[in-house]
């Protein structure tokens, strides 16, 4: 920017910032009526076009002010240049709004009489931006419309064509039937068979299965699987039923009579430490339910049937009382939902109630605002014909100020003065004390002082404390505590060897138990 450019600018930046006040009740107005939808970033604008309007206007001319605003949005400024000049505004609420800040005869004078002045080229400048909105054609940007291409997706592969379905299978002949001994043929066998022979052949699969299973190996147990198969398809099924028994348990006593009794009674396992106890409290624990099972019985410990009936009893007791129980909760739960929608009610009757009386206290505070409001105007009126009053007797004032100020002036020189003479005296006093001071130090240091001490070791400090001691004592109840330290050690390694020794030998006896066991175990099962 040259100069004037640069001196025009800083100008106008001063005086918006000087007559703020007076420039954001127009801009602040403009913002509520017409320009409810203009942005907020653009209020500086209207604050510097309003100042310029009306500092401003008869230094720069109207031709220049012109240039400016033409060179701004046109709808923007016409709107504001039309709010602001406008006749009933500028007569009523704006004069009235600025006479609350500076005083009403300077208002008029040097703000509002000159810009009624300004207001007929001003309005032709208004018509000219309205004609010019008017003729603007608005100019539709055409969008380009989207294309739409072609996907570039993989051309799928022919399909195979599927092969001929196959020739149908040929049937079978049937087969003869086997011949057998039994008059009975597979067919007849077939049409006999009745649910009790089904219920049977149950019974042997899972006596083969569970209980003979663990003790033979696998290909022996397919080949009595084959061989009660092969029985099944040849005779009738109650000679089935007796045929099936013999040749299982024979093929089994042949099976256990040529691998050795030994072999299968002593299979090596390793065990741990928690194996070996959890078997043996197994075994114990179904030891003592035999013995109690006994004991019971030699007793006279009849049957359970009165028991469990009891139990039944009490069992449908209780389903009785949870069902009347959750019956309860039930009606509980809609009672205690009742009780809410009543206070919710009275809760909003409450809220209502509030609300009427807030209504009127903002009404009653509104009246005594209006009161207040009213009152404030007289004082400041009043204010403001006292200030004028007292323009005129400006030089009394100063007078009168000057004689007060110099009767300050003199007030403060003499409390400055007693206060100083004060302060000397307690400064020299200070000095005094702190001669007398170093005085007795050197008094103090000047006299001898015995620079060694001899230590006693068998005597106490002297400091007062419970459980003071000696140092010669302290070392002595040292070496009593390392001595029964080292005692208590020695203890509690022995009583660790020993209770090693005790669980090594409980495991020892827990094999023989499990031992024994398993040696019982399988001798009943060999006789079973």
């Amino acid at each position: 920017l040259n100069v004037t450019e640069e001196k025009f600018v800083l100008d106008t930046l001063a005086g918006c910032t000087e007559y703020k006040s007076i420039l954001d009740v127009v801009v602040n107005a403009f913002y509520v009526q017409d320009g409810r939808y203009c942005p907020i970033s653009e209020r500086n604008l209207y604050i510097v076009i309003c100042y310029l309007a009306t500092f401003q206007l008869e230094e720069i001319g109207l031709q220049h002010f012109s240039r400016i605003v033409k060179s701004l949005d046109t709808a923007k400024m016409q709107q504001f240049l039309r709010f602001f000049f406008n006749d009933l505004y500028l007569n009523t609420w704006i004069k009235d709004e600025w006479s609350h800040i500076y005083n009403s005869v300077y208002v008029k004078e040097n703000l509002i009489d000159p810009l009624l002045r300004w207001q007929p080229k001003v309005q032709q400048l208004i018509e000219k931006l309205t004609d010019k909105l008017s003729n603007c054609s608005t100019t539709v940007k055409t969008s380009r419309v989207t294309q739409p291409k072609e996907f570039n997706l993989t051309v799928p592969k022919p399909r195979a064509i599927p092969a001929p379905s196959p020739a149908p299978l040929p049937v079978l002949p049937k087969r003869q039937p086997v011949s057998c001994c039994s008059a009975l043929t597979v067919e007849h066998m077939k049409s006999h068979i009745d649910v009790s022979a089904i219920a049977a052949l149950q019974i042997i699969f899972s006596f083969v299965l569970f209980n003979l299973a663990p003790f033979i190996c696998f290909k022996f147990l397919y080949r009595i699987i084959s061989a009660v198969l092969v029985l099944w398809s040849q005779i009738s099924c109650e000679q089935y039923l007796e045929v099936v028994w013999e040749s299982v348990l024979t093929k089994y006593f042949e099976e256990l009579t040529k691998q050795p009794q030994d072999l299968i009674d002593n299979i090596p396992i390793k065990l741990n430490t928690a194996a070996i106890l959890r078997e043996g409290a197994l075994y114990q624990r179904k030891l003592e339910e035999e013995l109690k099972r006994v004991e019971n019985l030699q007793q006279g410990a009849g049957d359970s049937s009165e028991f469990l009936e009891w139990q039944k009893q009490m069992r449908g007791k209780d389903l009785e009382d949870q069902l009347a129980e959750i019956e309860c909760k039930r009606l509980q739960g809609k009672l205690s939902y009742e009780e809410a929608v009543l206070a919710h009610q009275n809760v909003t009757q409450e809220n209502k109630k509030k609300a009427d009386l807030l209504r009127e206290e903002k009404a009653e505070l509104m009246h005594l605002y209006a009161e207040k409001r009213l009152q404030e105007q007289k004082e400041m009126k009043e204010l403001v014909e006292q200030v004028m009053e007292g323009h005129k007797n400006v030089k009394q004032v100063k007078e009168k100020i000057q004689e007060y100020k110099q009767q300050i002036v003199q007030q403060v020189c003499e409390e400055s003065g007693e206060l100083l003479r004060q302060a000397l005296e307690e400064q020299e006093e200070k000095n005094r004390k702190r001669y007398e001071l170093i005085q007795q130090i050197r008094a103090l240091e000047s006299t001898p002082s015995i620079r060694h001490k001899f230590v006693d070791l068998t005597e106490t400090g002297g400091h007062g404390l419970f459980g003071e001691m000696s140092v010669v004592e302290l070392r002595e109840r040292l070496a009593l505590l390392k001595e029964a330290h080292k005692a208590a050690e020695e203890e509690k390694r022995d009583q660790i060897i020993h209770e090693k020794q005790a669980k090594e030998q409980l495991i020892l006896d827990k094999l023989d138990q499990i031992s024994q066991f398993r040696a019982e175990l399988g001798r009943a099962a060999a006789f079973k």
